[in-house]
């Protein structure tokens, strides 16, 4: 027994089939053209750059500078005061990153040179959102660093060299 809407939805097909069929046709159609363009939307899209990618940037002259103060304690804690007041509202303050910024205690930082990480605090990296820190005279941004640095003496640094 057939209810009155399949009946009507069937004479509707009967008696005007080219609208239906047009109909049908068109909405097919149109949910491909959608699929389409969000897979081409998707392609397009180009892939994020990792947080850490700043650092492969850094001119080869910035990555060569040594630190003046590694290895030296006083300067590390010197650098710790410092990154609690400058730093830690983005970094955390263990330097394990927040929303804001990311960890300075991943592999890509720990194993960075003194250089690169000066030459990063210097001049910021804008897009991201880190300022650019060139106010800061030159030993305290370097007592950063050491700071930093004393973070993970396993990264190959020493923790307290002379």
């Amino acid at each position: 027994m057939k209810t009155r809407s399949t009946r009507i939805q069937f004479d509707l097909l009967v008696r005007f089939p080219l609208p239906c069929i047009m109909t049908i046709i068109l909405c097919l159609s149109f949910a491909q053209r959608l699929a389409l363009a969000q897979n081409e939307g998707a392609a397009t899209q180009r892939p994020r750059q990792s947080v850490y990618a700043p650092l492969l940037k850094v001119p080869i002259a910035a990555r060569a500078r040594e630190n003046p103060f590694e290895g030296n304690p006083l300067d590390a804690t010197a650098g710790g005061k410092l990154y609690s007041q400058h730093c830690a509202d983005c970094h955390g303050p263990k330097a394990g990153g927040t929303h804001y910024g990311p960890s300075l205690l991943r592999e890509e930082v720990q194993h960075a040179t003194p250089g690169t990480i000066f030459w990063i605090l210097t001049n910021g990296v804008v897009w991201h959102g880190m300022p650019v820190w060139s106010k800061l005279p030159e030993p305290e941004r370097w007592q950063i660093v050491t700071f930093l640095e004393s973070l993970h003496p396993q990264s190959g640094r020493p923790a307290n060299a002379p």
